[in-house]
């Protein structure tokens, strides 16, 4: 399995990352996706991938700290994502819940970092909160014009938990939905439908650790291990087996990050 979408250079890990790493492993998590929030958090995403062969990085500056944001940042991300084991660019997108960034100053960053995507032919991992009509309006206006080597594999909408129709515009893009520790919540009924009937190949699966942690572990700290709890109710869902889900989630990670060959890390 792999966890698509895990912070984890956050200090919520300080006290025990190989630990948390041991536990992944044990539980069958072997490969982790470990994406930026900013400039600052990218040198460190880009350190934990170089010291752990089995930590992959994505870069770029989220919604949230977008703000007074300056064109001259976009070189520094693509410093950054010229680095060994980069896979993606993000988190990025645009948030309206949390009021720390102007809109405006979300807009212009989400579509500067979409642009360099397409430039450096990177996959992109986007954030949504309470945004989804202008995330989806930036995004079918970026996806037409993309190179033939993304036109498949645009990108994953991180922790999905938009409306259904949400979800069929975002796959007619080719876009891949993350599903994340809520799709065990009590609550999140709209969301269990849409697991359900979406194409199987374009699911991934995620802890967004250390946040959203899985029933029966919700309110305690998320980490990797906790993977086989999502990928367990995604298989309830879809009458398949764990192992199915497992196989399908790993091969559609695999496909989107293009995640086949393990990069040097000497």
């Amino acid at each position: 399995m792999i966890d698509t979408h895990c912070h984890l250079n956050f200090d919520a890990y300080d006290v025990d990352r190989d630990a948390v790493l041991d536990r992944a492993q044990a539980a069958g998590v072997v490969q982790f996706i470990n994406p930026a929030v900013d400039i600052e958090t990218g040198r460190a995403a880009l350190a934990l991938a170089k010291q752990h062969y089995e930590i992959f990085a994505a870069v770029g500056i989220h919604p949230t700290s977008t703000a007074g944001f300056v064109d001259g940042l976009i070189e520094e991300i693509a410093e950054q994502a010229s680095q060994p084991k980069v896979v993606a660019i993000g988190e990025i997108g645009l948030d309206y819940y949390w009021d720390t960034s102007p809109k405006a100053d979300q807009r212009r960053a989400f579509e500067a970092q979409l642009a360099l995507a397409a430039r450096l032919e990177l996959p992109v991992i986007i954030h949504n909160r309470e945004a989804s009509e202008d995330v989806m309006a930036i995004l079918e206006a970026w996806a037409p014009s993309l190179p033939p080597t993304l036109q498949s594999r645009p990108g994953v909408l991180h922790s999905f938990s938009a409306p259904a129709a949400i979800a069929e515009r975002a796959l007619a893009l080719g876009f891949y939905l993350g599903f994340t520790g809520p799709i065990t919540y009590k609550n999140a009924e709209g969301l269990r439908r849409i697991a359900t009937v979406m194409p199987i190949e374009r699911m991934v699966v995620e802890t967004d650790g250390p946040f959203l942690t899985p029933t029966p572990h919700r309110g305690k700290r998320n980490e990797p291990s906790y993977i086989p709890l999502i990928v367990e109710r995604l298989a309830s869902l879809r009458g398949l087996s764990p192992e199915a889900i497992a196989a399908h989630t790993t091969a559609n990670a695999g496909r989107l990050f293009q995640l086949t060959k393990t990069p040097d890390t000497d």
